[in-house]
């Protein structure tokens, strides 16, 4: 086990590392970010300063080397745009994404377990029939459509919830659900194929022959197995909703790395794209790490493997 842990976090460390070379090389091939802080009457010499100033005149390979240094102990320079320093704005908003994904993660997965389970023990009744409609939509329907529609028929023809806003809990409803709506989905199909293979297997049928109450068979014997395939996805479904992040803050204005890397992205300040991109990227890391530990202390096979 402890050898799989390893490899998976030396795994994670490389991929960090590539990505560091990656966001550098695009965040300046977006163009020249002087020409939206400088004014129009800015002459050669003004340009001349600001790019000794920010250390754009440096070769980019010394360049690199110093945004990895300083980046390793939290120093991102300063925004371009609002001239703060970078890792305060990471402050600001990181709380606001990270609670928003947990809100996001947390009901999928109370939607998913039970629609799954269900779906498998009533297969090819309409519950079954019911949660694979619902699967498909959820991974068919773009997400900015959902939001869109969410926000003009539920806050804007019902005003029953909000349609931007952190304050209140109700104002995390709709990014929520529209953030977690595909994750709903996929687990859910998921769990209803795990579920469908482990209620076959032999050693269910045993129990139910043993007399094992039906739903101990279910939740206590069929359920533990079938998490396994789910939990080895439950990173990448949570790469994916931190992802489709940037379009949902958006949307719903909602103040966290999504919309901050948009604000970025528009305003060519490539120092808050590094960030935001890095922080999220080891944010994606730690959370897939923890999810191989998981899966390894889940399967015995890999607990005994090393």
């Amino acid at each position: 086990m402890l050898r799989f842990v390893l490899a998976r976090l030396v795994q994670s460390l490389v991929a960090l590392a590539i990505l560091t070379v990656v966001v550098f090389v695009l965040a300046r091939a977006t163009g020249d970010p002087l020409q939206l802080i400088l004014p129009m009457s800015a002459s050669e010499e003004d340009y001349a300063n600001a790019r000794q100033y920010l250390g754009l005149d440096r070769p980019y390979v010394e360049q690199y080397f110093s945004f990895v240094g300083k980046a390793l102990t939290g120093d991102f320079g300063n925004s371009l745009r609002a001239r703060r320093p970078v890792i305060e704005l990471i402050r600001d908003r990181l709380p606001n994404s990270l609670k928003l994904a947990a809100f996001a993660m947390t009901v999928s997965l109370l939607m998913a377990f039970p629609l799954g389970v269900l779906a498998a023990v009533r297969k090819g009744t309409a519950i079954d029939r019911a949660a694979q409609v619902i699967a498909v939509l959820g991974q068919s329907l773009p997400t900015f459509w959902v939001a869109i529609v969410l926000i003009e028929v539920v806050a804007g023809r019902l005003q029953w919830l909000p349609a931007a806003g952190s304050e209140r809990l109700a104002s995390y409803v709709l990014p929520g659900f529209t953030l977690g709506w595909f994750v709903v989905a996929g687990m859910m199909r998921l769990l209803r194929s795990g579920m469908l293979e482990v209620l076959d297997s032999e050693y269910v049928k045993l129990a139910r022959v043993k007399g094992v109450v039906e739903h101990r068979v279910v939740w206590l014997h069929a359920l533990k197995n079938a998490l396994i395939p789910v939990v080895t996805f439950a990173g990448i479904y949570f790469s994916i909703l931190v992802t489709t992040a940037i379009v949902v803050e958006t949307v719903f204005a909602w103040p966290g790395l999504g919309r901050l890397a948009y604000e970025a992205i528009t305003s060519r300040d490539f120092p808050v794209i590094q960030a935001v991109v890095l922080t999220t990227a080891a944010i994606v890391a730690l959370v897939n790490l923890s999810v191989d530990c998981l899966y390894a202390f889940i399967d015995p096979r890999i607990r005994y493997a090393g």
